[in-house]
């Protein structure tokens, strides 16, 4: 489990994924659960995704039930197919959707070290970031 571990450190967003077929999985969320907000950034974002939403009447954990839990513990929660595709794309896109919300609030500050987030190019963060790109362009104008 310490590799698993290591993969929420900073990070600024999560998919909890269960198997609706299998109690077992939706079982070892709250471990899931502490370990995410123990270990990531304090503001993470966390999307509860039941998969499997295809396979309904194998289906051991009710839609009610895993709402209730998102519910309780303040997460997004939505069903999946990663056979059909249904609803993948969408948890990753209220993910992202939910992140940004959080920078553009102020919650959640992206030049801060452990925010989870990077930028993968310097001119990016300086689209980012108007105010700074701003002020060095002042700085270089020398008027």
């Amino acid at each position: 489990m310490s590799v698993t571990r290591s993969y929420y450190r900073g990070a600024a967003g999560a998919l909890l994924v269960y198997d609706i077929t299998s109690r077992e999985t939706y079982n070892a969320l709250t471990n899931w659960l502490t370990d995410a907000r123990m270990l990531a950034s304090q503001n993470i974002v966390i999307i509860l995704c039941g998969n499997k939403k295809d396979l309904d009447t194998d289906r051991e954990v009710t839609f009610l039930e895993a709402s209730r839990f998102a519910q309780e513990n303040e997460l997004m929660f939505l069903e999946t197919s990663a056979l059909t595709g249904e609803n993948v794309e969408e948890a990753f896109v209220q993910c992202a959707r939910k992140i940004l919300n959080k920078i553009e609030s102020g919650e959640l500050d992206p030049e801060r070290m452990g925010s989870g987030i990077q930028y993968g190019d310097a001119a990016l963060r300086q689209l980012r970031s108007p105010r700074r790109a701003q002020a060095q362009s002042t700085q270089e104008c020398g008027c």
